[in-house]
């Protein structure tokens, strides 16, 4: 890799990590090529990506950044993940750890929150913003069904009350 192409690499990166809401360090020591394609495809299908980087042009691609406080886990053999949901990412990032342990989540950043390895886990069990999304959905149509049922309930209620004076009045 020559001089511009490094350059490009790293304003690359530097873009990525400018328009990122999360950003998560791994290590990956010892994985194969096979398990590596196995985590890329569920990043992508959690809307994230996974990525192998030089630590060298990741630290200068930091710089600048609200995750520049992360240049210290670019040591060894780092990977790392990144997604404008601030959860996909890591939910996918640990999932994936508990089930292969060559896969180590060193840390991450959260814009400018720096968060260590049990922050990012903590992170990874708060619902991603789709599932949010559902949920917020459900509690908006709630109400409305609320609404329509107690509007019902009133002139149904009412019905009977003039039910009940007719047949008084033709009792007299």
């Amino acid at each position: 890799m020559d001089r511009t192409e490094k350059q490009e690499l790293v304003a690359s990166m530097h873009q990525t990590f400018e328009g990122t809401s999360l950003v998560v360090v791994t290590h990956y020591s010892g994985m194969t090529v096979t398990e590596m394609t196995d985590l890329r495809a569920k990043m992508r299908e959690a809307g994230a990506q996974f990525q192998v980087t030089k630590n060298r042009l990741t630290r200068l691609a930091l710089e600048g950044t609200d995750y520049e406080g992360l240049k210290d886990l670019f040591t060894g053999p780092t990977a790392m993940a990144y997604s404008d949901d601030p959860v996909a990412a890591a939910k996918t990032a640990v999932d994936f750890a508990k089930k292969n342990t060559k896969l180590i989540v060193l840390g991450g950043s959260l814009g400018n929150q720096m968060l260590d390895s049990e922050g990012i886990k903590a992170l990874a069990s708060l619902p991603s913003l789709d599932e949010l999304r559902g949920k917020l959905v459900g509690l908006i149509a709630a109400p409305a069904t609320r609404v329509a049922t107690v509007l019902q309930a009133p002139a149904s209620q009412l019905a009977r009350v003039f039910g009940a004076y007719g047949e008084k009045g033709e009792a007299a």
